[in-house]
């Protein structure tokens, strides 16, 4: 049974009592500067805390775990411009078959290297276990995932028991659980919990003296690259019809947001847990690699099946350079 909380004026929602869900609507943003600023991070973690962590996953907490929704959104928000400036694309590292296009919410059964970029966020938030979804990316620490804002600060705090479990698989974490070494989002999403700016990133420590895009690869980036494409949206939805335990995606000619928002619009279906996973533009199904340009962020309560996704502008590129020079 869902139960909605009073939500403050900066925030953009709450858990529902379950804590499957956010509940209630974006009611404002703060007046951030629209220009590139500096990305804002979580305190770093420290390291006992972070070797503990692997003990603290167990397989059933995983399970367990409570999907955080995507964000809902009403026609009473007020959102800053995105800052955009020169294109940027940064390539991934380096068939199986072809999958539905467009397509609203599948089991992703091609294979390629999206099924061991991809994974499951876990954490705790306001004393109970969440769960996201995020993705490796091409970095120069090699250790830098992408999530959504609201997978690392949501509601003025930062998450906390972070880690990252690339091919998540109903459990099991086949690549190893890979514990935040520190957390970042863009600077408005920080102050305000401005949805156009729910872009968030982790540096991972190594695991096993080994780092993380050696292990499991790394996909592109692209910054600045324009609206209307070709795109493949991945997560692991959590809540119903979905249940955690696959990687779903789906597909399709995207749009521009045409209400509020500047954000990426796609046809898709998933649900709850499915929030930071990656969008990919260039994506080639043969080797399950693309260009990450956008992540699973919010919906419109009004518009049902349509997943929207941040515009990686200027600050979500400045937030990619922080985080990989970490």
């Amino acid at each position: 049974m869902r139960r909605s909380l009073r939500i403050p004026r900066r925030a953009l929602g709450a858990l529902a009592a379950t804590g499957a869900l956010v509940a209630g609507m974006f009611l404002g943003a703060g007046s951030a500067a629209a220009g590139q600023t500096a990305a804002a991070g979580s305190p770093t973690f420290d390291q006992p805390q972070a070797k503990n962590l692997n003990a603290f996953w167990t397989a059933d907490r995983m399970r367990a775990a409570k999907p955080l929704d995507l964000l809902p959104a009403s026609a009473g928000d007020l959102l800053t411009k995105v800052s955009k400036g020169a294109e940027l694309l940064v390539p991934p590292s380096g068939g199986v078959g072809t999958q539905a296009f467009p397509q609203k919410g599948g089991a992703w059964t091609g294979g390629g290297k999206v099924v061991t970029t991809s994974g499951r966020v876990f954490f705790s938030y306001q004393g109970r276990t969440a769960s996201c979804s995020g993705n490796a990316v091409t970095s120069a620490n090699k250790s830098t995932v992408l999530t959504a804002g609201h997978c690392v600060k949501l509601e003025g705090a930062w998450h906390k028991d972070w880690v990252f479990v690339p091919a998540y698989n109903n459990g099991n974490a086949p690549y190893g659980k890979w514990t935040a070494a520190k957390t970042l989002s863009t600077p408005q999403w920080t102050a305000s919990e401005d949805i156009n700016y729910d872009v968030g990133a982790a540096v991972v420590n190594p695991l096993n003296g080994q780092k993380l895009t050696d292990v499991v690869g790394a996909q592109g980036v692209a910054f600045n690259s324009g609206y209307n494409k070709r795109m493949y949206a991945f997560g692991f939805p959590a809540a119903a019809p979905y249940d955690g335990t696959k990687l779903i995606y789906c597909s399709g000619n995207s749009i521009k947001d045409f209400l509020l928002s500047t954000d990426h619009g796609l046809s898709c279906n998933m649900t709850g847990g499915s929030s930071g996973g990656p969008w990919f533009q260039d994506f080639n199904e043969s080797t399950g690699t693309g260009l990450q340009t956008s992540v699973n962020s919010f919906g419109y309560n009004f518009l049902p099946g349509y997943m929207f996704g941040p515009y990686f502008g200027n600050d979500a590129k400045n937030l990619y350079e922080t985080a990989q020079a970490s």
